[in-house]
């Protein structure tokens, strides 16, 4: 074979591994409202950037009834290019193939690919879409599983792992994305989870179907799976390329900084009157983060799941930060079972990729009931204590209204490591709020007063006048920042329209800090 044949060879294998499936199944994907495989990574990647790797794989035997022809790619597209100028590993799994199932060879594909996005430090990005395990290769697929389970474990924390769920993960496929860092879905057209609905109505006689079991809004809103929802194809491409923007290609960089023109000194006086002067009165946490970060620009995640905490990336002078801060529009803002795992989640992967953290306060205390007892909030509350006690980034904390019993100390309060603490003049630090401690401190006292008032045939208000006081004695003594900043627990009581400022100056002071936890093998989170 001469030079021109080898070459009109090689156009030949590239025309077929450009096909796929074919143009009818690229064309059904179109109907149902889904991109190709190439099409993705074409949107997600920027212009010409993308470098395919083992495009000419195929599976590697001819009796598992799959018949003589063999794909190119077989089913499964990986390689390399760039977003933001920036490098990133991808693979992508093409429905069209075999309904992109996972094969020995394919699922090779992904081993190296990930092992090579290891050793460079940059992102992976998986684009899922696929029947699951190949049936026909039996137990050779699910040890293709296992191998990418062990990367995904391997690598976490060293580079950032990104899931985009663009169609069907079901059985064994789902727990690859569940390892990684950050899961999106589509709205519609994606599904997650263990058993379908056909198992379910045979072995649990329950009716059910696949988008009310595992769908986007599913996994978004009540099992807190999914960190991201995106209504189209575009729209969750373009939502992983925003996530990147925040966050370091791997465990030893810096997030990337981004210019802007938004003044560090720029003061919002709406600030010094957005907490209603009566403490048990909502208002909305994020309209403080959004008059404090730069260009009031938030990137939240897990946004419809545990509203109670509010968690996602901002930035500050062109750094970006993760912010954790407590609801009080929703639960009064209170922790229960799902806002600690939410929280702790969040800023584990932070101190895993030096995102520095600010935690905004308003907090009464954990949720209380059986129901959440029975659930273990004990142990939910704690993973959120070790989280921010074990994080070794700079950490800053603003208390703004609420800082109650242990809550006060779970939200990284001075006492775990926190490098700088702020409270406003309307933060109350207590054990409980004045109202709770009164009727126990002040039980026999208010007795008394309601026996005398009793007596004396008069209406009942001399235990409620003496209440009142008590109340406001207590508020005055103990429930106010000063206390806590005469005992160095807090470094200033500032005022609220100065909070932009003083946190920039903040994270400029501790751009080089150094920090470490005792050697050893890991923690023993309280999972």
């Amino acid at each position: 074979m001469d030079l021109e044949q080898k070459l009109q060879e090689l156009k030949r294998r590239d025309q077929l591994a450009e096909e796929g499936g074919g143009r009818e199944r690229r064309e059904r994907q179109h109907r149902e409202g889904k991109m190709s495989a190439r099409e993705r990574i074409e949107f997600l990647l920027d212009d010409g950037s993308f470098e395919e790797t083992d495009r000419f794989v195929t599976h590697r035997a001819n009796d598992f009834g799959l018949g003589e022809r063999k794909y190119y790619g077989d089913g499964f597209i990986t390689g390399y290019g760039r977003i933001d100028g920036r490098l990133v590993f991808v693979f992508a799994q093409d429905f069209t193939v075999f309904g992109g199932t996972l094969s020995e060879a394919n699922a090779g594909k992904i081993v190296k690919i990930v092992d090579l996005a290891a050793r460079v430090g940059a992102p992976i990005i998986g684009l899922n879409d696929s029947g699951g395990a190949r049936i026909q290769e039996g137990v050779v697929s699910l040890a293709g599983y296992a191998d990418i389970f062990l990367r995904n474990t391997l690598y976490s924390g060293v580079v950032p792992q990104l899931s985009a769920i663009m169609g069907p993960c079901a059985g064994g496929a789902v727990y690859s994305p569940a390892i990684t860092d950050f899961i999106v879905m589509v709205n519609k057209t994606s599904h997650m989870f263990i058993t379908g609905p056909d198992v379910i109505r045979t072995v649990m006689h329950e009716e059910v179907s696949k988008e009310q079991l595992g769908g986007a809004a599913t996994h978004n809103e009540i099992s807190g799976v999914a960190h991201f929802l995106a209504q189209d194809d575009a729209g969750c491409l373009s939502l992983l390329r925003e996530l990147l923007s925040f966050i370091p290609g791997n465990n030893l960089e810096d997030p990337p900084r981004k210019p802007t023109s938004d003044p560090i000194d720029r003061a919002d006086a709406t600030l010094d009157s957005i907490v209603p002067a009566q403490s048990n009165l909502p208002y909305d946490m994020k309209d403080v983060i959004g008059s404090i970060v730069d260009e009031g620009y938030f990137f939240e995640v897990q946004e419809h799941y545990a509203k109670n905490i509010v968690v996602g990336f901002a930035r500050m002078d062109g750094r970006s930060v993760g912010i954790v801060a407590n609801q009080p529009a929703v639960l009064a803002g209170t922790l229960d079972m799902n806002a600690s795992v939410k929280g702790a989640r969040f800023v584990r992967f932070c101190d895993c990729f030096n995102v520095p953290l600010v935690t905004f306060e308003d907090v009464p205390g954990f949720l209380p009931g059986t129901q959440q007892e029975y659930g273990g909030i004990i142990r939910h509350g704690a993973k959120l204590l070790y989280a921010f006690a074990e994080a070794t980034v700079p950490k800053l904390t603003v208390i703004t209204r609420k800082a109650y019993g242990g809550a006060y100390c779970v939200m990284a309060s001075k006492h775990i490591r926190t490098d700088v603490n702020y409270a406003w003049p309307t933060a109350e630090i207590a054990v409980m709020g004045p109202e709770g401690a009164v009727d126990i401190v002040y039980k026999r006292e208010l007795e008394r007063a309601s026996q005398h008032s009793s007596s004396a045939s008069e209406p009942n208000n001399m235990r409620e006048d003496l209440r009142r006081e008590k109340i406001e004695e207590f508020r005055q003594r103990f429930a106010n920042p000063y206390v806590a900043a005469e005992r160095g627990f807090v470094d200033a009581v500032i005022r609220p329209r100065d909070t932009r400022r003083k946190l920039i100056h903040a994270l400029a002071m501790l751009d080089s800090k150094r920090d470490k936890n005792p050697p050893k093998k890991h923690g023993n989170i309280p999972l």
